[in-house]
């Protein structure tokens, strides 16, 4: 008798059984992770009076940058070491504030978390944003042109682009009249990074105070910042909908423009002329001619990737910490006088003000107020990583796949690892007085393997245009102007930075110590 049954329907319903308990089954198994993650994540150090839907992220909202500051500094004096800060109601941020908690997560090379994706419509999976063997990868190929040798001739461009600045500086000196800083600064950095690691120079800083570049970066890390802050736009496709998704996109599109524009001009140098001999070795020139070990180069659209990613944090991070540290000299004018001294012994005899290589190590009190400017307005506020194993924080659990972030900002600020930390103290950083520092107290270029590929290039690009700014003038604040701290990605200002120039000579001092 036919029960209406064919071998074929038979058949059908064990494949659709399989897929429903397949389905259920690892729908129960994500429960349980996700039921685990929380148990674990509620016990952690942290605040308890969270909101169901936005979690700890209701303490940022509406408010400005000092605030946010200071409600995050409130959570390291009572979580010295880290705490639990929940975004959204189903993901924890766990917050890394002190050298002890952060060192293991430094010497791994974990990857970036899944907000570090939504800069990748703009820098691509560059070194910034890459993880695992494609990290590693683009990490070998890209370290020889940060080689000492590759460095030196740096010097003398960072000395072109700095003459630039300081004609413009003279201009309102004469007049009496105060500049802004921070924008003429970063103009200053991306003609100095354009010129040094692209050989390509386009008339940067002598179009006003502003290039349509700086400001789309600009733009980008406000938007990217906007959000990481907001859930609601997390989803690739919601986000383009909106008014600031569509607007990413449009800046995306223009600075890739610019990024393009440079590598086809150097492609057609290269296959015009061949290798220069008479242009010195440069960043391009490295990732248009890098292999791997099996003979692979680089593919056109990690070239940009690479380029996009070098311009930004090759120019704005830089010119945060070039503004904010002459902002501290304009607060502390006797430390600005001693390092004015510094220069003037170190420049003794010249008729040029151009710095040399071997000037460089010379600067050894500027190195320090270097330092404790990049600690005080640290120009990396924060990074991430994922967790890739559980892991034991202070002896807690923290199980595998956990959102971590390191606040450099606030491990700068950690009163427990900085006495009075909010005071401008040079002298912390006196070989006397770093013996016996923890190596993660300080962290402005990250540490470990993914550290800042570029810090060597960045301390010797902020000497020689520190050193040539301040060995022609004294600078002060405008009163009329006051300077706002605005925390993206990058540690900017939210109105400028502008200061008063005044001509100096410089003095001899023959036993100048400091």
């Amino acid at each position: 008798m036919d029960l209406g049954f064919s071998s074929m329907s038979l058949t059908l319903q064990a494949v659709v059984v399989l897929v429903v308990t397949t389905l259920v089954v690892g729908g129960i198994k994500r429960l349980l992770r996700y039921r685990s993650y929380l148990k674990a994540m509620s016990l952690l150090p942290g605040e308890t009076d969270h909101s169901w839907i936005w979690g700890d992220l209701h303490r940022l909202q509406n408010m400005t940058c000092e605030q946010r500051i200071s409600v995050y500094g409130k959570f390291t004096e009572k979580f010295p070491k880290f705490y639990r800060f929940w975004m959204g109601p189903f993901h924890a941020n766990i917050v890394l504030v002190h050298p002890d908690t952060v060192k293991d997560l430094f010497k791994t090379a974990d990857p970036k978390p899944f907000n570090y994706e939504f800069g990748i419509p703009w820098l691509g999976e560059g070194l910034l944003i890459a993880g695992g063997s494609k990290w590693a990868r683009s990490r070998r190929l890209l370290s020889p042109a940060f080689h000492f040798d590759i460095l030196k001739p740096y010097v003398k461009v960072g000395n072109e682009a700095s003459d630039k600045l300081l004609e413009k500086v003279k201009k309102y000196a004469d007049k009496g009249e105060s500049i802004e800083m921070y924008n003429n600064i970063s103009l200053c950095t991306l003609d100095m990074i354009m010129r040094c690691a692209m050989s390509y120079s386009n008339d940067i800083q002598t179009k006003g105070e502003s290039h349509p570049y700086v400001v789309a970066v600009s733009e980008l890390n406000d938007l990217l910042i906007q959000r990481i802050r907001n859930p609601l736009v997390y989803n690739d496709f919601v986000y383009g909908l909106t008014k600031n998704g569509r607007r990413f996109k449009e800046q995306c599109h223009y600075v890739h423009g610019i990024s393009e524009q440079i590598i086809q001009e150097r492609q057609k140098i290269l296959e015009r002329e061949g290798p220069s001999k008479k242009r010195y070795l440069d960043f391009l020139d490295i990732l248009l001619t890098a292999k791997d070990d099996t003979g692979t180069g680089l593919t056109p659209l990690e070239i940009r990737s690479e380029v996009d990613t070098f311009l930004f944090a090759g120019h704005d991070t830089t010119a945060s910490a070039i503004s904010w540290i002459l902002y501290s000299l304009c607060q502390h004018p006797d430390i600005q006088e001693k390092v004015q001294q510094e220069i003037d012994t170190v420049l003794k005899g010249r008729d040029s003000d151009e710095i040399e290589w071997s000037d460089l190590p010379k600067f050894k009190f500027m190195t320090m107020v270097i330092k404790e400017g990049m600690r005080l307005h640290c120009p990396v506020p924060f990074i991430s990583r994922i967790s890739q194993k559980p892991m034991t924080l202070e002896g807690f659990s923290i199980p595998a796949g956990s959102l971590c972030s390191i606040h450099m900002f606030n491990i700068h600020h950690n009163p427990v690892v900085w006495p009075d930390p909010w005071a401008f103290k040079p002298e912390r950083f006196h070989p006397d007085n770093t013996t016996d520092r923890d190596s993660f107290a300080f962290v402005p270029f990250s540490a470990g393997p993914r550290n800042c590929i570029g810090q060597h290039f960045a301390m010797d690009e902020e000497k020689v245009m520190l050193s040539r700014l301040l060995r022609r003038y004294t600078f002060r604040l405008d009163p009329k102007h006051p300077v706002v701290r605005k925390m993206t990605i990058i540690m900017k200002t939210e109105s400028g930075m502008r200061m008063f120039a005044t001509p100096r000579t410089p003095t001899v001092y023959n036993n100048w110590e400091h």
